[in-house]
């Protein structure tokens, strides 16, 4: 056997080839040595080899390794901080766009027939596309899910934590005036993406006169997020098997998952069409008032709300200009040095 089909585990101590018990059998043949596929089998267990699935272990960073921990460290210390002051604090992710119509869908479900789906996942054959957009209050294990239509944009993010607030946020947490966001570090929430900071202080922040904290997970970090693994997890897990052939039944399943921890969900369809490629403007920019904090400013920062543009009214929190900002300011000043 030559040396290059064998491979090993350097810890465990396990190998295994990638040629088929009939190919070792064929080439132990040419030898002089006949011997079946199934005895090869069972030669191959004795000398430690065992089938083996690729197993996705290797983490690629574009930041240190010391930067990845510290970030840990940083979003580690401002939960607690929130948690201490009994203040808001939700993960946010957007799930992959999944095709509506008959098509397969990952998984098994207990039937007596199998349930027959389009031989091709045609995007022409789709009724539509839909686009969850999580919001897991970690506080309450509650999630909120938005489905949108069209394109998830830094626009459509804004617009789902708005929305959040608006139907829940400011329902449960009525005295509160900071909120902590923690987000991964692409997509529609990426902080390189002026229009998604620029949403969150006009739409937040202004609106509401809301002080909203975000810390965003370092790059290749998402299954760390709340929203992840505490929420759309237990999504898939729950539609899994079955087409998702319409938006009600995208819905009814997101609507309908449950935990033993008491996880409950709210689903919502978005039917709002969001251009993508859209700029935040220089003017629109200089509106921002955001305070990033060292030692990783890009993924750590609050926005301020502007007094004269806050509203208060029965489903808002009531802020005076000095109650805004200033202590949550101090606080977050001493979690970050």
């Amino acid at each position: 056997m030559l040396a290059y089909e064998t491979a090993g585990d350097p810890i465990s101590g396990l190998k295994w080839t990638r040629k088929t018990t009939q190919a070792v059998a064929d080439e132990l043949a040419s030898f002089g040595i006949q011997v079946s596929a199934s005895t090869v089998a069972k030669l191959l267990k004795e000398m430690d080899y065992s089938l083996r699935v690729n197993h996705k272990k290797r983490a690629h960073c574009s930041i240190s390794p010391h930067e990845r921990d510290e970030q840990f460290q940083i979003i580690k210390r401002t939960r607690k901080h929130f948690e201490r002051i009994s203040a808001p604090i939700v993960s946010v992710d957007s799930k992959k766009r999944e095709l509506v119509g008959c098509f397969k869908n990952p998984g098994k479900v207990w039937t007596r027939e199998p349930i027959c789906v389009n031989d091709h996942d045609f995007p022409s054959l789709a009724d539509g596309v839909a686009i969850p957009y999580g919001i897991y209050d970690w506080c309450a294990n509650e999630g909120t899910v938005f489905v949108g239509t069209s394109h998830d944009t830094a626009e459509f993010a804004t617009d789902c934590l708005a929305a959040w607030w608006r139907l829940y946020g400011c329902q449960r947490y009525p005295a509160t005036h900071e909120l902590l966001i923690l987000a991964d570090s692409g997509g529609s929430n990426d902080p390189r993406r002026r229009a998604w900071i620029y949403g969150l202080q006009t739409k937040l922040c202004n609106t509401y006169g809301l002080t909203v904290t975000v810390a965003h997970y370092p790059p290749g970090a998402s299954k760390w997020n709340p929203a992840d693994h505490r929420l759309f997890s237990e999504i898939s897990k729950h539609w899994a098997g079955h087409p998702l052939d319409s938006y009600e039944t995208i819905l009814n399943y997101m609507a309908t998952t449950t935990t033993k921890t008491g996880l409950q969900v709210h689903a919502h369809l978005s039917e709002t069409l969001y251009a993508t490629g859209l700029k935040t403007s220089d003017e629109e920019w200089s509106a921002v008032h955001i305070q990033r904090f060292e030692p990783q400013p890009k993924r750590n920062y609050t926005l301020i709300p502007v007094p004269e543009a806050a509203t208060c009214d029965s489903t808002s929190p009531t802020h005076d200009e000095n109650s805004y900002h200033p202590t949550a300011m101090e606080n977050l000043e001493l979690i970050f040095a």
